[in-house]
């Protein structure tokens, strides 16, 4: 598996900010990724990092205008609201009867998924001059022995779920929301009396239902006496199995509503296609024109950019270039890790597509461009809702994913607030890098729009930079440990500018990703 290899531009301020318009509000760190494995990407949005195309940058929390914590959906346990299913019910209605509501719910929001790096930022995010033989290392010197060699010290300490099982689990232990990210911890606190209920504990359940299952039960053990092992066994148990996985009082989950049976004469047929964007797959290049022209009318309508500047260029630098290698480990999901786009087809054309990166423990959402012509069915709500069904999906073969990673939670943007709605969620401590529910931040935010959610004053960062000495860096093709590299180097020191970088993408990335210096 080859190395990231990445160039750090270090920090940019004073940049508009499109989420309050200020003209110079924006504060930023960013590098150019060449080429990254999908677990650094992990490693990394676990640290407050996002891509856009090759870019990958970091806001700098205390000090931009606009704060944006990251934001990840527990898709296990995800419970649709009732906008939600407003929304599933109103595309069911379309395709299965041809029934057409433009009337939008005042919950919805007007853009989902409005982009958390508006593209014309492109011109700082200029592609790299480095040629591609300067980025392929000739040998590695492991002098002074600093290089590290940890490769994948990873444990998956994530129990299996029965396979085909889409039911939402019941955590039995005390250990955060479904825990798979190593590098990250989850901060719980119980609510206070009258604050909501404890998202840690199983739904409550009427005595009544919990009576009839029992009483089921007994019935059904009598009756089994003397058929071990026979059909009509099996059929018993698939009755009390069903009765047992869906009580009465149990709210419909968004499988309930996607994969329904149509009539044979519905009007409207839709098709979900997950095709790999990078590298670029054949279905992709097949598709690439027509999806292109969907996004060209989307930026024109909906966030009224002048023709001349969604070019394809620009789309294909912006939603189709991606620094993740191609991954398909047997242990993974059917279509591997890596960066697709997931196409939405209507009657034969593609109407939306979600932009979105398959990761060991997550899948990230970057970015949904849809037919204007289509907004009455509220697709940005919708892919959502679907996107949180295919993480649910994914994790039937690749245990450790099962979160959904919806980029940037800003509150002091009102707009933004809306993902918020997608619960349980957590957010993304900026100091301490652990994940905290979001109605323990929500408070905190209304207090002040920078914030620290891990109360616990003692707590560090844990993945914190300890030794300089040991961040990899890639020079005159020779991958070198920094102390190493810091005796050769001529000129001025650098040593400001790396140890920047390293304390941002913590001491495992900067260990394990190469960073490049001419």
């Amino acid at each position: 598996m080859r190395s990231a290899v990445v160039e750090y531009r270090g920090w940019k301020e004073g940049s508009r900010c499109g989420y309050c318009a200020s003209a110079r509000g924006k504060v930023s760190v960013g590098m150019w990724a060449h080429s990254m494995t999908v677990q650094d990407y992990q490693d990394l949005i676990d640290r407050g990092w996002r891509r856009s195309g090759k870019y990958v940058y970091k806001p700098i929390m205390n000090q931009t205008c606009c704060p944006q914590y990251t934001i990840r959906c527990q898709a296990l346990r995800f419970q649709t609201s009732k906008s939600h299913k407003k929304v599933l019910k109103k595309m069911l209605k379309f395709i299965s009867k041809g029934d057409v509501s433009k009337v939008v719910s005042e919950e919805e929001p007007m853009d989902s998924h409005i982009e958390d790096v508006v593209p014309s930022d492109f011109a700082y995010k200029s592609e790299s001059q480095v040629s591609q033989t300067e980025l392929t290392p000739l040998n590695e010197d492991h002098a002074e022995g600093a290089e590290n060699e940890d490769k994948d010290n990873v444990e998956t300490n994530v129990k299996k779920v029965e396979s085909g099982s889409l039911q939402i689990p019941v955590d039995k232990d005390a250990a955060g929301p479904g825990e798979p990210s190593h590098s990250s911890k989850t901060v719980h606190a119980p609510p206070k009396p009258g604050k909501g209920a404890d998202l840690s504990k199983p739904p409550c359940r009427k005595a009544k239902d919990i009576r009839k299952e029992r009483k089921l039960q007994k019935l059904l053990q009598n009756q089994m006496g003397t058929l071990e092992g026979s059909p009509l066994q099996a059929g018993h148990q698939a009755l009390l199995s069903q009765n047992s996985k869906t009580p009465t009082n149990q709210p419909k989950s968004i499988e309930d509503f996607i994969f329904v049976s149509l009539p044979d004469d519905a009007p409207h047929k839709l098709e979900v296609r997950v095709v790999r964007s990078s590298p670029p797959s054949s279905q992709f290049k097949a598709t690439f024109q027509e999806s292109y022209q969907v996004y060209k009318r989307y930026q024109m309508v909906i966030h009224k950019d002048p023709p001349d500047k969604p070019t394809i260029n620009q789309f294909t630098r912006f939603l189709c270039d991606s620094p993740l290698e191609a991954e398909n480990p047997p242990n993974g999901p059917e279509c591997g890790y890596g960066s697709f786009h997931q196409q939405y087809w209507l009657d034969g054309k593609i109407i939306a597509v979600g932009v979105i990166d398959i990761l060991p423990y997550c899948v990230s959402s970057v970015y949904l461009y849809y037919d204007p012509d289509y907004s009455f069915l509220s697709l940005g709500v919708y892919s959502a809702l679907r996107e949180i069904a295919f993480t649910r999906k994914l994790h039937e073969k690749a245990p450790d994913l099962c979160f959904y990673y919806m980029g940037f939670y800003i509150h002091s943007c009102p707009k933004m607030r809306y993902k918020g709605q997608y619960r349980p969620s957590d957010l993304l401590c900026p100091e301490t890098y652990v994940w905290t529910p979001i109605e323990q931040c929500l408070p905190l935010l209304e207090l002040s729009k920078y914030s620290r959610f891990n109360q616990d004053a003692k707590a560090v960062d844990e993945g914190r930079i300890k030794d300089l000495g040991r961040v990899r860096v890639l020079h005159k093709r020779t991958i070198m440990p920094y102390s190493v590299y810091k005796k050769r180097r001529k000129g001025p020191s650098d040593e400001a500018s790396v140890q920047q970088y390293a304390s941002l993408v913590g001491q495992t990335c900067s260990e394990r990703m190469l960073l490049f210096r001419s």
